[in-house]
């Protein structure tokens, strides 16, 4: 039995639609998957849903099919955020790929004063998010921003939202007045050398800002961010 390749595919999709997949889905469908005129395909995005396809042709770089019918209707999910420093590429990737899985939304990369790495790469991490997204099941994408400084950060936050602030030196973890799906949640994840101490007064004095405990032990700050995405997608999607 040949096995279903699921895509994101950013245009409308509506049943009937005739139309072609990008150069790289389509070399994806052909060569990688060996898909064939008249084996089937899920396309997906957050506007329209998820839609059952049929492959039509291969040109010589693309894929031409026919959206046929609706097999999974658009649904609400927790308004997750994760605002991190860069680190190094690899760690990042993984943290990337795991916390798309697990529900983020929202990607939120932040220059501090002890980031070791001062730069991401925005195609990179797009690529990995969107793939993320269609080997979870999932039918949103999430949007990572260009990065920006913390200061600058704290200071556009939401009116309506919660910043949970993953604090080594906290030991609360009551997070009962943030579990409303509606309402901005983000996760604020330090840098490699943690924030500095004008940082920390700067995230603490703020009265979006709520401080939890991940563990009693130093976590990495790609296990952090995801051992974080863990709880609180499953606080908001469980409550």
């Amino acid at each position: 039995m040949t096995s279903k390749a699921r895509l994101f595919y950013h245009k409308e999709l509506k049943s009937d639609l005739i139309s072609k997949l990008s150069e790289s889905q389509s070399h994806y469908t052909k060569n990688v998957m060996r898909l064939r005129p008249g084996d089937k395909i899920s396309l997906f995005n957050p506007t329209n849903g998820e839609w059952d396809a049929c492959i039509l042709k291969h040109d010589k770089n693309l894929t031409e099919f026919k959206v046929e019918k609706l097999s999974r209707a658009i649904m609400e999910e927790a308004n997750l955020w994760l605002a991190f420093s860069p680190i190094k590429k690899n760690p990042q990737d993984f943290m990337l790929q795991k916390t798309t899985e697990l529900g983020i939304q929202k990607f939120f990369p932040l220059l501090c004063q002890r980031s070791i790495t001062k730069e991401i790469n925005l195609d990179r991490a797009k690529k990995i998010i969107t793939e993320a997204s269609e080997q979870s099941n999932r039918i949103s994408v999430p949007e990572i921003l260009k990065i920006q400084n913390l200061e600058n950060f704290i200071k556009n936050f939401p009116k309506n939202g919660h910043l949970i602030f993953c604090d080594i030196n906290c030991k609360d973890t009551d997070l009962k007045n943030i579990l409303l799906k509606k309402n901005p949640v983000c996760l604020l994840v330090g840098p490699e050398g943690d924030f500095s101490e004008n940082e920390r007064q700067l995230i603490v004095d703020n009265k979006k800002t709520i401080s939890i405990s991940l563990a009693k032990n130093i976590l990495r700050a790609e296990t952090a961010a995801i051992a974080a995405t863990t709880i609180l997608s499953y606080k908001l999607n469980f409550k």
